[in-house]
């Protein structure tokens, strides 16, 4: 399987910050991102995974009140955490967020490009359309993009992205100096992009790296996403909750990766996953309990609104949640069954944001080291997903059995490789 490392000082638990064994590291301090990121790089995984978003969620109730005192606040922006990885690391992965919404092409093409050079082609890029109006208001817009637009606009983006870095011929550079000429002109040609959402001349202004180009990457679930995915993704993060919903998914997204003109044994599906590992089975269900009974009141509520687009303070927390489809603006694919499933166990609005808060929809595999790798490897192979993106709980303290055990256990039934045999992204995950 293939294995990516969510990069994050503070976990996907909402309540995993105020553990005891949890970390105190700064949010800002590369040394402990790059300790991480190295610890991934002994491991062998494909890379490690850097998210983003524009803005403290303000959406609960108009203010960042809620959000600041309930969760984890605070994040490196992914550029320069991956720039200053690219150094810091030799061989692994490094994939970072940018969103097409509130960027420009040619921003995002110089500056994925230079970090591609600095790490020797071991970029991923991962396109997201961003989700609220708090992140529209840090960009001069009072709303943001609805949901057919943002993703109309990303096309197009990754497009002029993509062409800008075929706007240099990889034997461009000649560097003749006894005839005086640096480069072939005949081999750097603008692009003369006129489009709905960008207009863009180029070329690039400096060549590609030209052994292994950035890595597209693409995290979403919603019919609309599949659709843009499956004609220019490489690498897929999906929100997939149980065995028989990956396996649909699987299947049908690899259909439109087909109907498309793709191989799609060329794109790599990697669901999030929430490994709780212990010792023991034993040990690793109380540790999900103790992580469960630390979620304050506010966290799952203010985490939904801002994924939504939609304001939950609104509503009674302790009645039924109510049904939001047509409320819900921000990540559609996530939250719509979400929701729907809700109602139809009876869930109310707070019980539904407290379950959401333990995982984020993503599956937890809780056990021990041999008990977490049976289910990593069921779920491969029942579903046909390429291996994970794995998402800890909590960044603890000390050295975790993630690394010291489930890697190693992963690895001895072959399920995982034991060392690199290339040195690029792309040749990491077989692209």
């Amino acid at each position: 399987m293939h294995l990516a490392l969510f990069l994050t000082l503070s976990g996907l638990h909402l309540g995993g910050w105020r553990h005891a064994t949890s970390s105190h590291a700064d949010p800002m301090d590369i040394r402990a991102y790059a300790s991480l990121a190295r610890k991934a790089e002994r491991a062998a995984l494909d890379m490690v995974f850097v998210a983003d978003k524009l803005a403290i969620d303000s959406n609960y109730g108009g203010s960042i009140e809620a959000t600041v005192t309930s969760r984890a606040v605070g994040s490196p922006e992914p550029l320069t955490l991956l720039s200053a990885l690219s150094v810091l690391t030799d061989r692994i992965g490094l994939a970072g967020t940018i969103s097409t919404t509130y960027t420009e092409p040619y921003h995002v093409a110089r500056m994925l490009g230079a970090i591609n050079h600095y790490s020797h082609g071991r970029v991923g890029w991962n396109a997201v359309t961003s989700v609220s109006d708090s992140e529209a208001r840090n960009f001069s817009r009072q709303n943001h993009l609805e949901h057919a637009e943002r993703y109309a606009r990303a096309e197009e983006f990754i497009e002029v992205v993509q062409s800008l870095w075929r706007s240099w011929q990889p034997d461009a550079v000649v560097r003749n100096r006894e005839q005086g000429v640096y480069a072939l002109k005949d081999h750097i040609n603008p692009i003369y992009h006129e489009g709905q959402h960008f207009q863009v001349k180029g070329p690039l202004t400096f060549p590609p790296y030209a052994e292994a180009p950035p890595v597209l990457i693409q995290a979403g679930v919603s019919e609309r996403f599949s659709d843009v995915a499956s004609r220019y993704a490489e690498v897929i993060f999906p929100v997939l909750t149980t065995p028989a919903r990956a396996r649909n998914f699987v299947s049908d997204f690899r259909q439109k990766i087909a109907s498309a003109d793709r191989d799609p044994s060329k794109v790599r599906i990697l669901p999030g996953c929430v490994p709780i590992v212990a010792e023991t089975d034993c040990r690793a269900k109380e540790f999900q309990a103790e992580l469960d009974a630390l979620i304050h009141p506010l966290a799952g509520l203010t985490f939904m609104s801002g994924s939504m687009n939609h304001d939950l303070s609104q509503y009674p927390q302790n009645e039924l949640i109510p049904d939001l489809d047509s409320e819900i603006r921000g990540s559609r694919g996530r939250f719509v069954p979400l929701v729907a499933e809700a109602r139809a166990r009876g869930l109310t609005l707070e019980q539904t944001a407290r379950s959401y808060a333990r995982d984020l929809s993503f599956p937890s595999f809780v056990g021990s080291p041999t008990t977490v790798a049976d289910q990593m490897i069921s779920w491969v192979d029942e579903t046909g997903v390429d291996g994970f993106t794995i998402i800890p709980p909590i960044c603890p303290a000390s050295d975790d059995l993630f690394f010291d055990s489930l890697i190693p256990e992963l690895q001895r039934r072959g399920a995982f490789r034991r060392n690199y045999d290339g040195n690029t992204l792309r040749h990491h995950l077989g692209l």
